[in-house]
């Protein structure tokens, strides 16, 4: 580095004589010649005696004379750093200053004959480093877009247990999704699916961005889930986050995404897209618990009569309030999705008629450094369900919108937060969430069968991070699934289902993870279990994650 350091010194020199102002009228050629002498060249700043340490360029001049050697005193020992230089003082100065430059020059030349083998091999490189990225630039897939991908495989089982576990097989599933045991008239019973399955999910996500600060995302997405127990098609509460596969059958790719996003001003963001999803337009998570696992524990973060995943076409608004990084700011969203908006017939689908299903979701909160706290509402027309639920529940929301009374929706309401610690420790972060739903009374006309008008649910997420090893994390989380509290005949309600699960992840390198798992669900079916019968599942599953 002195090297380029001495090389500078020129440049620095010229520079120093822009605001010479004085005339040779003003000059004295004996002081000049003296000045630019040899013998008044100092070694040290001591040796002027009008150069004080407090001097506001003392350090500057001290490396000037120690580094360089070119700067040069008056005859009387002084250096007058107040006095206005004369072009020909500064001439005189460079001039010394340009013999040192000629003394690096000699050795700079010295050196790149003697690694003149080395400076040619790195200038291969480098050659060959332009010609590479000149192909990869010719060649790209997009100057705009980048893919970013990701594969999960599942491997695990459910096994059942209880006295109802033989006698109360699930009916097998169908389109309108499952039902519980001995609740669906006309369904066949199925058999319970504890089969050892290797699963997967692949997601390739292409994000685009125009100006930087817009987002066009496009996702494809395949899997093979719909006959496993981890797809939550015989019980809702059994189902992964992580589990797909398209309405058109296994291995088959599906557009799952199609959506743009934008800036409006300084504070809100705006999204309009034709395969959205309502909780990828939220204000804030209102979770820390990022288990991957369940998709009631970790998707909805234990209120999924909210936080329900309603996919569609759809738009949404986000505002969050400017501040300086790390204060605590407020943020609101509102979105509607639509779950059926591509369907010209009235009776099936379009966007806001009452058949199409529709969802519109608005979050209020505030966040800080390591804590959030919000409260959100949503409303779900008919055919838009509460996403998670005991079987009893669950299937209360997927009623047929034919055999409903028109206007049929729900009302549902959610308090979520969570606290991080600032460092990881035996301390872990904490998430909870409470919801309640609402069934209108266009539901009470299906009460013969799924007598629900209030549900319930909740949710208690313990996570540690850098645990035994730094980058892999673990924890668990308890709560229930949307549970019957009321019914519209006023008959007691024996419905319910605790769920737990317990998680560790080996972040093997930074693209890859394995995460085991167990899950345990008391009473999967709720209220479909026959009073004075006990039915259980106990699950577990290794995951494992690529990122590309």
């Amino acid at each position: 580095m002195k090297l380029f350091q001495k090389l500078l010194l020129a440049p620095a020199a010229l520079g120093l004589m822009a605001p010479v102002a004085a005339s040779a009228a003003d000059l004295n050629i004996a002081g000049v010649s003296q000045y630019g002498a040899s013998a008044d060249q100092v070694t040290s700043i001591t040796q002027f005696s009008d150069v004080q340490p407090t001097d506001w360029a003392y350090q500057a001049l001290s490396n000037l004379i120690e580094r360089y050697g070119c700067v040069a005193g008056y005859p009387d020992g002084t250096y007058r750093g107040s006095r206005a230089m004369t072009r020909f003082e500064a001439a005189a100065l460079l001039n010394a200053c340009l013999d040192r430059i000629t003394e690096v020059t000699d050795e700079l030349k010295r050196l790149m004959a003697e690694f003149e083998k080395e400076l040619a091999v790195l200038k291969g490189r480098v050659d060959g480093l332009e010609a590479k990225v000149g192909e990869l630039e010719a060649t790209q897939f997009s100057t705009t877009t980048k893919l970013r991908g990701e594969a999960t495989f599942d491997l695990g089982a459910y096994t059942y247990g209880g006295s109802a576990a033989e006698t109360q097989a699930p009916t097998a599933k169908t389109a309108g999704g499952s039902y519980g045991p001995g609740k669906a008239p006309g369904k066949t019973q199925g058999p319970l699916y504890n089969a050892f399955t290797f699963n997967y999910d692949v997601r390739l996500n292409f994000d685009t961005s125009f100006t930087g600060k817009d987002l066009l995302r496009t996702r494809l997405r395949a899997g093979n889930f719909a006959q496993s127990a981890f797809d939550g098609g015989q019980y809702r509460i059994t189902k992964l986050d992580k589990s797909f596969e398209s309405s058109a059958g296994a291995n088959i790719v599906d557009v799952d995404r199609l959506f743009y996003t934008f800036p409006v001003g300084k504070e809100l963001k705006a999204t309009l897209g034709a395969r959205v999803r309502n909780t990828e337009m939220l204000a804030i998570t209102p979770s820390a618990y990022k288990s991957n696992i369940s998709d009631f524990l970790y998707g909805t973060f234990g209120t999924s009569g909210v936080y329900n995943k309603e996919t569609g076409a759809g738009a949404g608004l986000v505002w969050k309030q400017k501040v300086k990084k790390g204060q605590p700011y407020l943020a609101a969203g509102i979105n509607y999705v639509d779950k059926n908006a591509q369907d010209g017939n009235p009776n099936t689908g379009g966007i806001a008629t009452d058949a199409g299903g529709g969802s519109f979701l608005a979050q209020l909160g505030g966040a800080g450094n390591g804590w959030a706290l919000t409260g959100a509402y949503r409303y779900g027309q008919c055919g838009s369900d509460i996403r998670s639920g005991t079987a009893y529940t669950y299937a209360a929301s997927r009623v047929s919108c034919a055999t409903l009374d028109g206007g049929a929706a729900t009302n549902s309401f959610a308090l979520n937060g969570y606290w991080q610690p600032s460092k990881s420790g035996i301390v872990p972060s904490i998430s909870a969430g409470w919801g309640i739903t609402t069934f209108n009374d266009g539901y009470d006309v299906a009460s013969n069968v799924y007598d629900t008008k209030n549900a319930q649910s909740w949710m208690v997420g313990l996570q540690w991070n850098d645990v035994f090893v730094k980058g892999n994390s673990a924890g668990m989380a308890v709560g229930q699934a949307p549970f019957t509290t009321s019914t519209f005949s006023d008959a007691t309600p024996y419905d319910g289902n605790y769920t737990w699960e317990w998680w560790y992840n080996f972040q093997v390198t930074d693209n890859i993870s394995v995460t085991p798992a167990l899950m345990y669900q008391s009473r999967p079916a709720g209220q479909n279990t026959p009073q004075g019968e006990t039915f259980n599942a106990f699950g577990g599953v290794i995951q494992v994650g690529f990122k590309f």
